[in-house]
């Protein structure tokens, strides 16, 4: 399993836009990604609603995840997520 663990550096959180911009770039990787807070329940990155359930704020930290067995381009998604998320990016980054 891939696990990466970021704070969130939308103002806002992940919530409405930055939630949507997360939610498409995890749709955009092709590789099942999940999204917590620590020692939560993981939940679907790929889906706005589990995403906004979170509830998580700016600043907090979540845990990215995915079990995909292809361990490269798991990597990468987790990573590129991780990046998206920690830099509050509008977009899904080129590279990781």
């Amino acid at each position: 399993m891939i696990e990466r663990r970021v704070t969130i550096g939308w103002a806002d959180g992940l919530h409405a836009r930055p939630a949507s911009v997360f939610v498409r770039a995890a749709m955009a990787t092709g590789v099942p990604v999940t999204i917590a807070r620590p020692g939560g329940a993981p939940v679907n990155a790929a889906s706005l609603l589990a995403v906004l359930t979170l509830g998580a704020q700016g600043g907090d930290e979540v845990v990215l995840a995915s079990s995909a067995e292809d361990t490269p381009a798991a990597e990468e998604a987790v990573d590129r997520l991780a990046r998206l998320v920690s830099e509050g990016l509008d977009e899904l980054p080129e590279k990781a």
